[in-house]
């Protein structure tokens, strides 16, 4: 790769990280940044375990990452992130089958353009965005606590500067903008990453998030509500998940706690998004959503 490719750096850096044998978890792994970031991974040595949705999508997608990769070490798991449920069975598989989990990086997301709800009767995007995310995390834990150093990175967005969260109408049923609730989403992801970075400081585990920046994806397409023709190619997905990769590889990154990431370098992050309060509110709301005790 030439030197003065954007994405250098981190690949250089990557070569030599600490990521080799240890295993990764990602969700939203059938396509787009996800896709991207595990064949990623996988060529730095890793074991990736693969959450889709779809089960025809998701082989397809891992025989592409073993393709890209040269590596075997794949795990295709299947999980729809509307459903609380299938949320905690799939938490259950990952802690049966695996010893331990070094990195989750919670990538799914969603932006209908109507408002739906879940399986559960939560706001489609609330529900596979925010709450899905949350269980999990919350779930693999104790796994990921006994795999220290561990790392959990949530991808966020950029979008979500100028948002707050609306806790009189968590589920958007006075108004549903498809852009802006995506926006209260993303915001709700680095809230969720101030309030863990707290709770796990001095646990060996740290939590951060991400701007991935924004490619033709499908994910992108319905948010700029626009139809464009085909999807991104390799390269560019591989710049889209070039700072997933940068925050789960990089031993530059390993003691730091609750910061958010944008082109691979730490960027300050929304005011609201920082607020502790909000933060622990939108904690235990959460945790009553997902059926969790606080």
């Amino acid at each position: 790769m030439p030197s003065n490719h954007p994405y250098s750096r981190s690949i250089a850096m990557q070569e030599t990280s600490w990521i080799k044998d240890k295993i990764c978890l990602v969700t939203g792994a059938s396509s787009g940044i996800g896709l991207a970031t595990s064949w990623q991974l996988a060529k730095l040595g890793a074991t990736v375990i693969m959450i889709g949705r779809d089960d025809d999508r998701g082989r397809a997608a891992e025989l592409k990452v073993r393709d890209k990769s040269g590596s075997s070490k794949t795990h295709l798991f299947l999980a729809d992130f509307a459903s609380l449920a299938q949320v905690g069975s799939l938490a259950q598989k990952i802690q049966a089958k695996f010893p331990a989990l070094h990195v989750l990086i919670n990538n799914a997301a969603v932006i209908p353009l109507n408002r739906q709800e879940s399986e559960d009767g939560f706001e489609m995007q609330l529900a596979v965005n925010h709450l899905a995310p949350f269980l999990l995390t919350n779930l693999l834990l104790p796994l990921m606590k006994d795999s220290r150093p561990a790392r959990i990175i949530n991808v966020s967005s950029g979008v979500h500067y100028g948002e707050t969260i609306d806790f009189a109408d968590l589920q958007s049923k006075r108004s549903y903008d498809s852009n802006k609730v995506y926006g209260m989403t993303k915001l709700a992801n680095i809230l969720f990453t101030t309030q863990l970075a707290t709770m796990l400081d001095g646990s060996g585990v740290t939590a951060n998030s991400l701007h991935p920046g924004v490619i033709d994806t499908k994910l992108y397409q319905n948010f700029m509500g626009m139809g464009w023709p085909g999807a991104a190619d390799d390269l560019e997905l591989e710049r889209g998940a070039a700072t997933s990769l940068y925050l789960a590889a990089s031993p530059e990154v390993a003691t730091m706690q609750g910061k958010y990431f944008a082109q691979q370098k730490e960027r300050q992050p929304s005011a609201a998004s920082q607020d502790v309060e909000t933060a622990r509110r939108l904690w235990k709301l959460s945790a009553e959503l997902v059926g969790l005790a606080t």
